[in-house]
């Protein structure tokens, strides 16, 4: 979005929740800088500057505001980025993508140079590479800090610093203050076996939909939902462990708790887990866009993907069969090639198989679960692909490129990429107007029709799919 000064000044003074997330407001007498919702006195718009990120505000010398705390802003969805490289930089770097490769190895994934793509983010966001990490890191460890009694050092490891040295001098240098300062005003914090941080979101917010879609979808052994939980094993790197995530309508935020096996990859779970659930969509720019289609449920959202490889696998299990069957063999192929893990939960018994154990398999072991040769054929094809790195899951640049690879395994065709676009891309445009029950909910069997009839719903057409599911009370 382009920052409009006497637009953003307005949305502060009404403490606008439609804007948080969208911009932050720097006061030039405190050196502090606000979300839009915070209640503190407001300055004359001659003292305020605004930035779109809260990386920006802090390169220009802003400190973060203890009393509405910028770390808990919602994110920015993939539309609102001026480019789509400058959403996969921002994405892979909120990931912790600059934690273990240099700026170079990120630029050379995301198919450009170091320099062309220290200038895009300048450009379109202010800050470099460099500084945008540093920021995440340290608005991370400010969470942290103020909601967990984590041990010092297992913040600075949590929020991706490599010594404790080093997040104590960044921390000092941006904030004028010390992590144990502030830490000392949170001692009321109660102690916990794991870790508990909070994903914000904007409202209204289906939490129930998207539990119920998900429930149809499930890794047996993998994840579950209980009540209203959400849980899962995760395996990222050498790190195992599992995590737990409840909403909190109240506070319009997700309660996660992590296993402290998995603190190393913290910033990953998050950044995962605000994938899976959708939660830097803006509802009511949706809603208003796609009007009476969205009226009777403005809070629906599109379901992610937590890990790219296995809604990968889990799309290609449900091509032409019931979600239930896929289900029973998506059950069936991580007993199969997963492995077993120890949780708190009876139900979490194994991680997800990953893309090198399916490719080390034959096709017969593919068949014993029941799928046909062709879906163990592409799912092989899928796994050595991605072992080897000749299709990469967590980003995509280019949609129409990502897409186009996709198509070149066998067995993917438009349905499957455009499924692969929603959930494992999460680009909010894309729409499998080949479904069935998408062709039914337009009163159609000709796709072309439904693909004309869906025009008026771009850039949304993803969520215009949700709700033409939701509209016949079926999911595919």
């Amino acid at each position: 979005m382009q920052l409009n000064r006497e637009q953003c000044y307005q949305a502060v003074l009404a403490h606008d929740p439609r804007f948080d997330g969208h911009f932050f407001t720097a006061v030039r007498s405190t050196r502090i800088y606000c979300r839009p919702i915070c209640r503190s006195k407001r300055p004359a718009l001659e003292r305020c500057e605004f930035y779109r990120l809260a990386a920006a505000a802090e390169v220009a010398g802003y400190r973060p505001c203890l009393r509405c705390r910028p770390e808990l802003a919602p994110g920015q969805a993939p539309a609102d980025s001026a480019d789509r490289l400058t959403s996969a930089a921002l994405k892979q770097i909120e990931a912790g993508g600059l934690q273990e490769q240099s700026v170079s190895d990120l630029a050379a994934k995301l198919g450009v140079s170091d320099r062309h793509l220290r200038r895009v983010l300048l450009e379109n966001l202010g800050v470099t590479p460099i500084q945008l990490a540093q920021t995440h890191k340290l608005l991370l460890a400010k969470q942290l800090l103020t909601d967990t009694s984590l041990p010092m050092m297992d913040v600075a490891l949590a929020s991706g610093f490599a010594s404790l040295r080093r997040f104590n001098a960044l921390f000092r240098e941006r904030y004028a203050f010390s992590p144990k300062t502030l830490r000392e005003k949170n001692r009321s914090v109660k102690q916990s076996p794991s870790c508990i941080c909070r994903l914000f979101y904007r409202t209204p917010f289906d939490w129930g939909s998207l539990l119920t879609f998900l429930s149809r979808r499930l890794f047996a052994g993998v994840e579950q939902l209980e009540g209203e939980s959400y849980r899962r094993t995760v395996e990222i790197g050498s790190h195992q462990g599992w995590i737990s995530v409840e909403n909190d309508p109240v506070q319009s935020a997700l309660r996660v708790d992590v296993s402290i096996a998995l603190l190393p990859v913290l910033m990953q779970v998050l950044a995962r887990l605000r994938r899976l659930f959708d939660l830097e969509a803006t509802p009511e720019r949706i809603t208003s866009h796609l009007g009476s289609l969205a009226q009777s449920n403005p809070g629906l959202r599109v379901p992610g993907a937590f890990d790219g490889f296995e809604m990968a696998i889990r799309a290609i299990l449900g091509q032409q069969v019931s979600v239930k069957a896929a289900t029973t063999f998506a059950g069936r192929l991580t007993r199969q090639f997963g492995r077993p893990i120890a949780t708190p939960f009876p139900g979490l018994t194994h991680l997800a198989a990953t893309a090198p154990a399916i490719a080390a398999a034959n096709e017969d072991e593919l068949t014993r679960i029941g799928i046909t040769k062709s879906r163990a054929k592409s799912i092989l094809a899928m796994a050595r692909a991605v072992a080897t790195g000749v299709i990469a899951l967590d980003v995509a640049v280019s949609i129409d490129r990502a897409l186009a690879k996709l198509k070149e395994l066998p067995g993917i065709g438009d349905w499957t990429v455009q499924y692969f676009a929603m959930r494992v891309f999460g680009w909010p445009d894309a729409f499998p107007y080949s479904d069935l029950g998408i062709l039914k909910a337009l009163k159609t069997v000709n796709p072309r029709q439904a693909l004309a009839a869906a025009e008026s719903w771009r850039p949304w057409r993803a969520y215009a799919a949700m709700h033409l599911w939701k509209s016949l009370e079926k999911t595919i």
